[in-house]
């Protein structure tokens, strides 16, 4: 999924990152009053304080190392080579903030941190945005991708020095996924991924919602290499449209394993109703069935006062049947990040002026406006 090299730069930044914030921190613990967020009382009234803080009022600056990714497997049948294909996409530097709800990210792939022109060139757009309210947690993807490396490294190229380019082939994904948390009152996706509250108490939650996809895979060729096409039922696929929509249910953690440090993992599993169509010789009718589909989040991160650093995947896994049951296909997406954030306290000044952002969050929430 990421070169090693890539890893090893990602890890050793975080590391690095992880024991300066926390040298940093050892200093005498701040009065109580110094370490209440100065948000009126009924921010607290949404959850219980004793299982995580908000810093809703906050500004939460970021920066962060990031790799998206976005795979497509034909999925083997029994005794057929193992193979997937992978875009050739940056390792991106960024900056962000956080204020209240609205998140702002941007982020650059400099050539420094990328060089593995081997792998072909991807053109590409990717939006993968995620919302995590108090109460929903919302999933947005959009992704367009043209030029794909196959993995393992020189299967079905010239030799085995070399990956199997297909500068040719396009994958373009979209869907939402939308759940509700079941305990908002003490479990916080917030703390972990937006880095704006603060998970002082071990909790979960069950999830409970829904996911919808459109998928569209096209080639000027078959995309199933020459190695292994003959093992396929349909050798000579160009092209796969569908989409489909289904219920999930999820479950959601943080264990905190002192006041801290924290590891938050969740799942959701959903069961959708699909079409799909494929293209080529052999392909056959359009067909309707039925898909699981996977969401995973995983955090690991060290905080305290205002400091957060945390290492996160989040990824998606999206499963097709083709027409033959034989065919079956696999969409998976993610994101792989880096983040060391700051929640910096605005001023009397700087309060003001955040005013009218307040006003109308708060009404759109229901809340009455308050000037501090």
């Amino acid at each position: 999924m990421l070169c090693i090299s890539r890893f090893v730069i990602m890890l050793g930044t975080g590391l690095y990152f992880s024991v300066t914030a926390a040298s940093a921190q050892r200093a005498p613990a701040q009065k109580k009053s110094e370490q209440t967020p100065d948000v009126r009382p009924s921010y607290y009234l949404d959850h219980d304080t004793s299982y995580y803080r908000s810093f809703e009022r906050y500004i939460t600056v970021r920066t962060y190392i990031s790799q998206k990714y976005g795979g497509f497997q034909p999925k083997n049948p029994a005794g057929a080579g193992k193979f997937q294909y992978y875009p050739n996409t940056a390792l991106t530097m960024g900056v962000g903030v956080t204020y209240q709800s609205i998140s702002l990210n941007i982020g650059y792939g400099f050539d420094f941190l990328n060089n593995d022109h081997e792998k072909g060139k991807t053109r590409y757009l990717d939006v993968q945005t995620h919302i995590y309210g108090r109460q929903w947690t919302i999933d947005l993807l959009g992704q367009l991708y043209k030029g794909y490396y196959l993995n393992p490294k020189g299967l079905a190229a010239a030799d085995l020095q070399h990956y199997y380019v297909r500068p040719d082939l396009r994958v373009n994904l979209f869907g939402m996924a939308a759940y509700r948390l079941l305990n908002p009152s003490r479990f916080s996706f917030r703390a972990a991924l937006l880095e704006n509250e603060q998970q002082r108490k071990s909790a979960g939650s069950w999830l409970i919602g829904a996911e919808f996809y459109y998928g569209h895979v096209k080639s000027d060729s078959s995309f199933l290499p020459w190695l292994v096409a003959g093992e396929y039922p349909a050798r000579d696929l160009r092209g796969i449209d569908f989409f489909k929509i289904g219920p999930g249910v999820g479950y959601a953690y943080t264990y905190m394993l002192n006041p801290n440090f924290f590891v938050t993992g969740s799942l959701c599993a959903s069961l959708s109703i699909g079409y799909s169509n494929e293209h080529g010789i052999g392909s056959g009718s359009p067909r309707l069935d039925a898909n699981r589909g996977f969401i995973y989040r995983l955090v690991a991160g060290y905080d305290q006062n205002n400091w957060n650093v945390n290492l996160s995947l989040v990824g998606n896994e999206v499963l097709l049947r083709g027409i033959k049951n034989e065919n079956k296909y696999i969409f998976s997406t993610g994101n792989f990040r880096i983040t060391i954030a700051k929640r910096l306290k605005p001023g009397k000044s700087l309060r003001d002026k955040l005013h009218p952002v307040d006003k109308v969050i708060e009404n759109v929430r229901g809340l009455t406006p308050s000037k501090q």
